[in-house]
């Protein structure tokens, strides 16, 4: 038999029977964990351990969990964290290492470099665009981690690598992995997925038309505004209107792919007929701090442990020399390779989107989800909330076959066969790749394991109903509630599922359109993404800069409270008869 555990029942208002003092003690972990990253600079694994403990002690003392739920709880987040994202992100730096450890990963950067040899253009083209595919058919930290490490190979520094990569996964979160944040959001809401896809899709556009201005200005500050906005401004505008469209007359699942794939062609088209005033490369782009500890010199990055690198030069497969020296033509591009070099360089990416695309197709959906998936009873938990209703900490979904995770282990072993590499290698790649790993996995099961005890003991539902409290004035707290759930959980997902019934209750009990609500929870959260702890971890190891969370925490909350500001405004004028009329 199975060990019985004492019943728990959330109280939303533990603290002195005040729901305000229970929500400013409910948001300590939170203000803990941000402090120690921002003010403090501690290591995210040592300031997500200390917020996991505060957080258990409050739970304990303030809230009266038993003990034991505590702990399963916390089990249950740390599990949580290794299937599925962890689980992505050790197999996607696998893949990219697997392309390291051979000559076609200098091949890699001398491609890209080949359509321009611009960082400003290729901070649009490889984190915009390619990232925005990459989400829109896996998400949960890939597109970060692959993206980043294409952007280091093209020859931009790792940590600006990393900021730029964040910053751009960003508009097409709220439609990424087949559109699973919305999906979400309709099934813990019940309002039509159309409506919700539909109202996402006239609220991210607008931050889609500002982010390629800000990776340009990021990547070269105001030169590279005042040099590089045309193209910034033309593929800003064309994701917009793409992800409007396919969002509110096409299939929303498909939104993101629609919109990566429109704007991709549109800078292209555009680079035939307009280059800007000069090429700004590896080597002369402004704004290289000293945290920016390069791991690259004259050329792409040294195939660390297994061999050096030459420069811009390496050796294809049949032993013949790949691209020695560098030739720029008269507009600052790199010569392209051969054209079969530049297929097997950038095979692995063409890998995993035709893996994610056939996942995708309905019949292998369908026997993914049957064979693939399995959700039991969680040992150990017998909560319920306020309302007298099973927390969702009940049931566990364990996706194996169909996970994300699982697809990347795929392409890396087809990868593996292409290249030619001995298993023996491939094993050695995926130790040293955990071991790379091994802070950030600290870091990530600490803060899942936060987030889940916040959850099952009710403190994340103090903060919420205070925030909904707030009558009329929630249409204003109502973005700042989704942001706060993506930071803390890393995912727009998980946060819908956490927040978006309490954004509809809230939305029926002052007047709010709930559909209005719904998807501000997911629009905004999406800005809170380049934050959270994961997806800060996540880019920290794909560039290879080991403890740089709170360099690039400090580098990116200014943009992401801003871009948050910027979308309230949008949101608060949707709530009015001002924009009323854009609510479907």
């Amino acid at each position: 038999m199975s060990p019985r555990f004492e019943s728990f029942q959330q109280v939303v208002d533990p603290i002195a029977g005040s729901l305000a003092v229970s929500a400013v003690v409910a948001a300590l972990p939170l203000l803990l964990l941000f402090v120690l990253l921002g003010a403090f600079r501690v290591k995210a694994h040592k300031a997500a351990i200390a917020s996991l403990l505060l957080s258990i002690v409050l739970a304990i003392v303030g809230w009266r969990m038993p003990f034991g739920q505590v702990l399963s709880a916390t089990a249950q987040g740390a599990f949580y964290a290794i299937f599925p994202i962890l689980w992505i992100l050790i197999n996607a730096l696998w893949v990219y290492k697997l392309t390291v450890a051979t000559a076609w990963f200098e091949v890699l950067g001398r491609t890209i470099r080949s359509i321009s040899n611009d960082l400003r253009i290729l901070a649009i083209l490889v984190a915009f665009c390619f990232g925005a595919l990459l989400e829109a058919l896996a998400g949960f930290g890939a597109p970060v981690a692959i993206s980043a490490a294409m952007l280091v190979a093209a020859g931009m520094k790792p940590l600006k690598s990393a900021i730029v990569a964040l910053l751009a996964n960003t508009a097409p979160v709220a439609f990424g992995a087949m559109a699973a944040p919305i999906i979400a959001l309709n099934g813990v809401t019940n309002i039509p997925l159309h409506d919700l896809g539909s109202m996402a899709g006239r609220q991210t556009p607008f931050v889609a038309v500002l982010v390629p201005l800000i990776l340009v200005f990021i990547v070269d500050g105001k030169r590279g505004l005042r040099q590089t906005w045309p193209v910034a401004l033309v593929s800003g505008i064309v994701f917009a209107v793409a992800q409007f469209l396919a969002s509110n007359f096409l299939v929303v699942e498909l939104t993101d792919v629609v919109a990566a794939i429109a704007t991709v062609a549109a800078v292209l088209l555009m680079l035939r007929f307009w280059q800007p005033a000069e090429i700004v490369g590896m080597h002369n782009v402004k704004g290289s701090g000293p945290a920016e500890v390069s791991l690259v010199s004259a050329g792409p990055p040294a195939r660390t442990g297994y061999g050096t690198s030459s420069g811009l030069g390496g050796v294809s497969r049949n032993g013949e020399p790949v691209g020695a020296g560098r030739a720029d033509t008269p507009a600052g591009a790199a010569v392209r390779p051969p054209n079969r070099e530049v297929w097997m360089a950038v095979a692995p990416y063409l890998i995993i989107m035709a893996v994610f695309s056939i996942a995708q197709l309905p019949d292998v959906k369908t026997w993914l989800t049957a064979v693939g998936s399995v959700t039991f009873e969680w040992p150990g938990i017998d909560a319920v909330d306020s309302a007298g209703h099973p927390v969702a900490a009940h049931k566990f979904k364990l996706d194996h076959l169909k996970a994300t995770g699982t697809l990347l282990l795929i392409s890396g072993i087809i990868t593996m066969a292409l290249y030619k590499l001995k298993p023996l290698q491939g094993f050695r790649t995926y130790r040293d790749t955990l071991f790379q790993l091994r802070w950030t996995i600290v870091s990530v099961t600490s803060v899942l394991a936060l987030a889940f005890v916040m959850n099952v003991s009710g403190q994340t539902n103090s903060l919420g109903i205070a925030l909904a409290s707030a009558g009329g004035f929630f249409a204003f707290l109502s973005p700042l509630l989704g942001w706060i759930g993506v930071a803390l959980t890393g995912s727009d997902t998980s946060s819908n599922s956490l927040f978006g019934q309490l954004q509809v209750t809230a939305a029926q009990q002052t007047g709010l359109s709930p559909t209005l609500m719904a998807a501000s929870n997911s629009s905004a959260g999406v800005l809170g993404k380049m934050l959270s702890l994961q997806n800060l971890a996540v880019a920290s190891a794909a560039v290879g800069l080991d403890g740089a969370e709170s360099v690039l925490f400090r580098k990116l909350l200014g943009w992401s409270l801003g871009l948050l500001a910027f979308i309230t405004i949008l949101i608060l004028l949707q709530s009015t008869p001002i924009l009323g009329w854009m609510v479907p």
